[in-house]
This record gives structure tokens, C-alpha cells and sequence, in this order.
């Protein structure tokens, strides 16, 4: 089932349970996908497209939330996290620290990099085997550091 299709049964479910946050964020999860399907003139928009625009969705609620808290507005706060969480259950399944530290070491061997000026090589690489689950920072943060 498409991603498109997962959403628009889980906004029937919320829906029906009446629950708002839930619907706001599925709604704008929705809005986007329709838009870059707009933008490819209706052609077949891929996983890793989806994938981007949900982490892209991800971020920008993380950052809200980051922005509201450090102003003291605990209510604004809140709903960001929520939807931040609603958003994250159509994503893939995130790598814990310990996982992206085995898989970038594999990638670090794979390429044969041994300093920091490799960082490009095992990024460009990194971030299409680890696209969507892990995000770029923590991507960049471990191979900077096993560079290192």
C-alpha cells in the first residue's frame, strides 16, 4: 500500500475518533504529497520521495517545538511534538546509535577511508543507504566522529 493510501485510511480513523491533532497532521502529510505530485505533473512520486517529505514534515515540527519551548509556550509546544510523533509512525524504522555506528563503519570500509578529508565519500554514499532511516546530522555527526 502506497504511502498516499496509508494516509488517507489513517485521516478516515481519525476521523471517526474524532481526533484533531491526529487530522491536522495528516492532512498536511497528505498536502504535501499532493503538491509534489502536482510538481511531477502526475507521474509516480517514489518511496524515497515520500520518505523525504515525511522526514522534511519531521524536522520542521521538531524545530517548532525547539523554537515554542525555548519561548515558554509549553501549549504551542505540545501540539508540535504531537504532530512531530504522528508524523514519525509512517516513517521507517530509525537506527539506534549503536546500529548507524555498525552500518557507517561498514560504509567506511566499503569506501577505504581512513581520515576526515573522506568525509565526502562516505556521506555521498551514507546518505542514500541510510535515507530514511537516519537523518543527515546523526549521519554526519557518527562518520565525523569514526573519521576522526
Amino acid at each position: 500500500m502506497s504511502l498516499e493510501n496509508t494516509i488517507n485510511e489513517a485521516i478516515k480513523t481519525a476521523m471517526r475518533e474524532k481526533d484533531k491533532v491526529a487530522l491536522d497532521s495528516l492532512r498536511a502529510v497528505k498536502s504535501q504529497i499532493l503538491l509534489l505530485k502536482t510538481e511531477a505533473k502526475g507521474a509516480e512520486i517514489s518511496e524515497e520521495q515520500e520518505i523525504a517529505i515525511l522526514q522534511r514534515m519531521v524536522k520542521q515540527r521538531k524545530d517548532s517545538y525547539d523554537q515554542f519551548s525555548a519561548q515558554g509556550r509549553q501549549d504551542l509546544a505540545e501540539v508540535e511534538e504531537a504532530q512531530m510523533k504522528i508524523i514519525e509512525q509512517f516513517l521507517p524504522k530509525q537506527l539506534t546509535p549503536e546500529e548507524l555506528e555498525l552500518e557507517i563503519r561498514k560504509i567506511i570500509g566499503e569506501t577505504s577511508s581512513h581520515s576526515i578529508k573522506d568525509l565526502g565519500k562516505v556521506m555521498g554514499v551514507a546518505s542514500k543507504v541510510l535515507a530514511g532511516k537516519s537523518d543527515g546530522k546523526s549521519i554526519s555527526e557518527m562518520a565525523k566522529k569514526l573519521l576522526s
